[in-house]
């Protein structure tokens, strides 16, 4: 099923959606595409490619404060009458990698020299005047949770439908971006891109590997990795040398990348 498809078989059910989802809950059942024991899938429209992109950003899975966002923006678009693509477009950029995670993220990237191979002063540009040179994704294009729970990305690669999910959706990204630069955000994420050079659908030259999570939770790597703190003054919880060896290979990669 194309993504068009699956967009129109919800695009109903999305236009009569309330506002008042209970933020304990997964989505409403309306919206379940699969499942299994553990991980439930639900429809959320991230369907949108940007395949003009140079950049792309991966996170692990939409979570439901992002698949709410995306919802709502995609459910005003219809009622206010714009077509599907466009409503497909302003979901997707909407809800994508908000709040304090883009604002590390932008310093991350800009640290390691993509704003300047971009022709950029800043990252930041991605979200703002220069949207068509960044597509933003997941590994698991819609939402996934385990119960109740956003799911973390653990085990992603041992389970049977989570599998399928990365190899349906993102595989069939990776077909229209050849060219692009792939930013993985985080371990799960990078060993989804990773998944996806073993089925020859990147190349390892394409994986932008180094950068450690944006999260607002890693803000003592990210202060070492930029840095603003001095290896002397880092806690017991921090090692700096992987951070060092992320750094070096995030620069050298950004260096050979034919943007």
């Amino acid at each position: 099923m194309s993504t068009a498809d699956l967009f129109h078989r919800y695009a109903a059910t999305i236009s009569n959606l309330p506002y008042n989802f209970d933020i304990e809950q997964p989505l409403p059942a309306s919206l379940r595409i699969t499942g299994d024991s553990r991980h439930e899938v639900y429809y959320a429209p991230f369907d949108h490619v940007n395949t003009a992109a140079k950049v792309v950003l991966v996170g692990i899975t939409p979570g439901r404060v992002q698949a709410i966002e995306a919802i709502r923006t995609a459910a005003r678009c219809l009622q206010d009458g714009l077509g599907a693509a466009e409503a497909r477009i302003r979901a997707k950029n909407a809800a994508s990698f908000a709040g304090p995670m883009r604002s590390n993220l932008v310093n991350l990237l800009d640290h390691v020299g993509l704003a300047m191979r971009l022709g950029l002063q800043s990252t930041a540009g991605l979200w703002t005047t220069r949207t068509d040179l960044v597509h933003f994704t997941s590994a698991l294009r819609y939402p996934v949770f385990e119960g109740t729970k956003n799911f973390s990305g653990s085990g992603l690669l041992r389970s049977a439908l989570l599998r399928e999910q990365l190899e349906t959706w993102f595989a069939s990204e990776c077909d229209v971006l050849p060219e692009a630069l792939f930013v993985p955000l985080g371990s799960a994420a990078e060993g989804a891109c990773q998944h996806l050079v073993g089925l020859g659908k990147l190349s390892g030259q394409q994986i932008l590997s180094g950068l450690p999570h944006p999260s607002g939770a890693n803000a003592e790597r990210i202060a070492y990795f930029l840095g603003r703190k001095a290896r002397g003054l880092l806690s017991s919880r921090t090692v700096p040398e992987p951070l060092d060896a992320g750094r070096e290979r995030a620069t050298a990669i950004v260096a050979a990348w034919n943007a």
